[in-house]
């Protein structure tokens, strides 16, 4: 672990007596007398970490809607985007609220506008032996909705859902060549579209960001807006609240359409794009987020050098996409190396230097955050697994000062979204879930300190146990401002012992562990919190999330690979109570 070195010197006598009071008791190593039968004790039970946090201030304080949401556009293609008026699946997105729904991804820069209603022509293919029936079907769900005032909500019958999976399973492969071969279709996004998709996303309490096309151009390369400003004119009229963007990973364009879009020809679109936003008076005032580069290598640093350069102050947070590994992924391990979580570390560096360095303290968002690139992998990247680069994401951009994260994908095709397709909670999404019930916005300097084994010489240690901490969320009443929630990821295969030092000392804590449920292990796609399986009770009912309460001055007991959220109680943290 990690020893940070600006501790207090307060502190620093409450660790050196806490060390000496270890030392001197059950941590002290003795070998046993030869012949005496006595069992020698191992290095991993005699292993003990001390753990403070500092209570006084805050190291940044985040956005509201931190732990945010994406949905992709290819939900128009098969289909889902029909039945996201589901009561399931909205109370599932209304638990992650308040968050941000961007509606983008690669499919974004085709994405074509026509204010057209209902129309079966753009909707895409469908299996003909029931096509008809289907769109039917749709039809008079659409007919029964427009009757309802405010949400509309649905319960969709067995037999709908059924054949929509058929549907959305045949389509899924053709978006999966589409995203390997990176070579898109284009996909028309209708009024009724927008409609279902504005009314998803306030009946959850999301916010909607939608991303416009930029790769239409004009014969002298600028941006043609004409589409765009379609798309405003009509969500004016309907007074959707909705924040805007312009294209995705534009460093990437050669490679998909042989088409390259400049830093300095990027700037112009989305200064053109702020001009459009402030002639249409209702989106005057409009936030715009940009300009979406990819991972920060050579050609994404170089684009988004030259766009803040040009038009850092035309965006109201600077925004990029990572992900961890592509599908090729074929063993639980990749997801447990400890190398690999750290390169989200060295590139948060990278791109918070770039922006600093032109406009300092302004916001950065990331963006398009999953476990795995082109859809996962099936029995990994939507398994209990994944939960550790998902938590192990949160944790360090939240370190950085990183204003929002947004998971891709709330639901989608693939295995790297939230929900599956029978709108049942996948592992990521429980994690995410008791995050947002524990997890406030201010963060908090985890100080760490342990006995350790010498490493080897030459050897490089990485931590095994990543330890994050904040305020508790504001929002959860069954905790007074001050309290401070600590989450940890034990990527161990031996039990971890940790104990609360300095100001967390004789504490009542509340421990939230989550583990896989089943004989699957960490290919579980189940989880278990204390010991309860968590399952929703119904369509608009989530499972209690009980804590187990550890008495004052207990060792936290952390078992391998797992994750543990623990809450502080009425420590009246000064940093925690306004």
């Amino acid at each position: 672990l990690r020893i940070l070195i600006n501790s207090s010197p307060l502190w620093l006598a409450s660790v050196a007596l806490m060390v000496q009071s270890v030392i001197s008791t059950s941590s002290t190593y003795r070998r046993p007398a030869p012949g005496g039968g006595g069992k020698r004790t191992g290095l991993m039970e005699r292993t003990l970490i001390l753990l403070d946090v500092n209570t006084r201030s805050p190291v940044h304080v985040l956005n509201d809607n931190f732990l945010s949401l994406q949905l992709d556009p290819s939900i128009i293609k098969d289909g889902w985007l029909d039945f996201l008026s589901s009561k399931r699946l909205v109370t599932l997105a209304r638990g992650l609220s308040p968050a941000y729904l961007r509606f983008g991804g690669k499919r974004t820069d085709f994405l074509h506008f026509h204010n057209l209603k209902n129309l079966a022509k753009f909707r895409g293919p469908g299996p003909d032996y029931y096509l008809k029936n289907y769109e039917d079907d749709i039809v008079r769900s659409d007919i029964a909705l427009d009757k309802q005032r405010g949400c509309k909500l649905a319960n969709h019958p067995v037999m709908m859902l059924e054949l929509q999976r058929e549907k959305a399973a045949q389509m899924q492969l053709v978006l999966l060549k589409e995203q390997v071969s990176n070579i898109y279709s284009n996909i028309t996004i209708t009024a009724r579209s927008l409609d279902k998709l504005y009314n998803f996303a306030e009946c959850a309490g999301l916010h909607l960001v939608l991303g416009f096309n930029a790769l239409q151009r004009n014969p002298d390369s600028s941006w043609n807006s004409s589409s765009a400003f379609s798309l405003l004119k009509y969500s004016a009229g309907k007074k959707y609240n909705i924040s805007w963007e312009l294209g995705n990973e534009p460093n990437g364009y050669r490679s998909m359409v042989g088409q390259t879009v400049n830093s300095t020809q990027l700037a112009k679109d989305y200064t053109m794009l702020r001009t459009l936003l402030q002639s249409v008076r209702y989106y005057s005032r409009a936030h715009l987020y940009g300009p979406n580069a990819g991972p920060p290598r050579k050609n994404a640093i170089l684009l988004l050098d030259g766009f803040m350069k040009n038009a850092g102050s035309v965006v109201d947070a600077v925004t990029w996409q990572h992900y961890y590994m592509d599908s090729r992924v074929t063993k639980v391990e990749d997801f447990l190396k400890t190398r690999l979580l750290d390169t989200l570390t060295e590139q948060i560096t990278k791109v918070l230097k770039v922006v600093n360095s032109h406009a300092p303290g302004k916001k950065v968002w990331l963006g398009g955050v999953g476990p795995a690139w082109a859809g996962g992998t099936n029995n990994l990247s939507d398994t209990y697994a994944a939960g550790f680069l998902w938590l192990n994401t949160l944790g360090v951009a939240a370190m950085h000062g990183i204003d929002v994260v947004l998971r891709h994908s709330f639901f989608d095709y693939g295995y790297t979204h939230l929900v599956d397709q029978h709108f049942n909670p996948l592992p990521d999404y429980w994690f995410s879930l008791v995050f947002k019930r524990l997890v406030g916005p201010r963060v908090l300097a985890v100080r760490v300190a342990g006995l350790q084994r010498k490493p080897q010489p030459g050897r490089v240690i990485r931590d095994k146990l990543r330890i994050y901490a904040h305020c508790t969320s504001f929002h959860n009443h069954n905790y007074v401002k001050g309290s401070i929630t600590i989450y940890i990821i034990n990527l161990h295969r031996s039990r971890k012992k940790i104990k609360l030092a300095g100001t967390l000392r004789n504490k009542t804590v509340h421990q939230y562990l989550l583990q896989p449920y089943g004989t699957d292990g960490l290919h579980a796609r189940s989880v278990q919190l204390n010991g309860e399986k968590l399952l929703m009770v119904d369509n608009e009912t989530f499972p209690e999330l009980k804590p187990q309460t550890l008495r004052a001055g207990r060792t936290i007991a952390m078992p391998p690979m797992t994750i543990g959220f623990y809450v502080i109680k009425n420590i009246n943290a000064y940093a925690c109570r306004r």
